[in-house]
């Protein structure tokens, strides 16, 4: 009895397959997409594959994308806190005097930076030779330093980036001319040149192309992002030397006079 009932169920089911052989087919298709096939020709044959110019090429690529994403987070983390410190920089202007307004800063703000070297040299005009120098331009020139440093100090790393975003396809291009050199040699040696023979080595070596331009896009691109961040930081950072310049100048002459009273011979009177 249980067999005559399985045979109209099977018979049934063969009809159907038969009746939409596209179902069947559709079917079958989608069965095998979904087995993974692994790909002889990819990465993690190259690095297995390659040789040590092949290697040697594919870690230089790798140091310098991990150098450009460093020196990028880096930068924008120190970009980002300056212009948080040129923000808190406006209560400086708010200080009765120049070195209350210094200590008002933070520690390890680059304004209180250039807030102690405008400071130190209008109070320090002192010294044979630097007394030939009048205060106005002693001051400035030490504005001028202070501001060179921390500039400086902007600019550190950019050269990198600069450098990465210049040479990386240049550097992947030679793996590839290296990659597919060895390919057309090991095919003229096997002595087949079919397209299977052909297309995955020659394949496998563009990847080294594309890593280069994979290294070289972030690195152009963050170098011209970083100058723009740059000059706005740069143009607070002189903005204020300035204002300092003036302020320190103005204080200094209008104590000169008190200083000259306190200073002036009793039988001058």
């Amino acid at each position: 009895m249980s067999r005559q009932k399985n045979v109209p169920g099977a018979a049934a089911l063969s009809a159907t397959l038969l009746a939409s052989p596209a179902a069947f087919a559709m079917e079958e298709t989608i069965r095998l997409s979904s087995q993974i096939v692994d790909n002889p020709y990819g990465l993690e044959a190259l690095w297995a594959q390659g040789d040590l110019v092949s290697r040697g090429t594919l870690s230089i690529l790798v140091v310098m994308s991990m150098a450009t994403w460093y020196i990028l987070v880096s930068k924008l983390w120190e970009q980002h806190r300056m212009l948080r410190q040129a923000k808190a920089a406006a209560t400086f202007w708010q200080a009765d005097s120049v070195a209350e307004g210094t200590d008002s800063l933070a520690a390890d703000s680059p304004f209180r930076f250039i807030a102690d070297a405008g400071l130190k040299a209008a109070q320090h005009h002192e010294g044979r030779l630097i007394e030939k120098i009048d205060l106005h331009s002693w001051v400035s020139m030490s504005l001028q330093r202070a501001v060179g440093g921390i500039v400086n100090r902007l600019q550190g790393g950019l050269a990198v980036l600069a450098t990465v975003g210049s040479t990386a396809p240049f550097v992947g291009l030679f793996g590839t001319v290296w990659g597919i050199y060895h390919a057309l040699t090991a095919i003229g040696i096997a002595g087949q040149a079919s397209i299977d023979k052909v297309a995955g080595p020659v394949g496998e070596a563009l990847i080294m192309t594309a890593v280069g331009l994979a290294v070289a896009v972030p690195a152009v691109l963050g170098y011209n992002w970083l100058v723009r961040r740059n000059k706005v930081a740069i143009d607070a950072l002189r903005g204020f030397a300035s204002d300092l310049h003036s302020v320190l100048l103005s204080g200094m002459a209008n104590s000169a006079p008190a200083r000259t009273r306190q200073h002036k011979p009793a039988s001058a009177g």
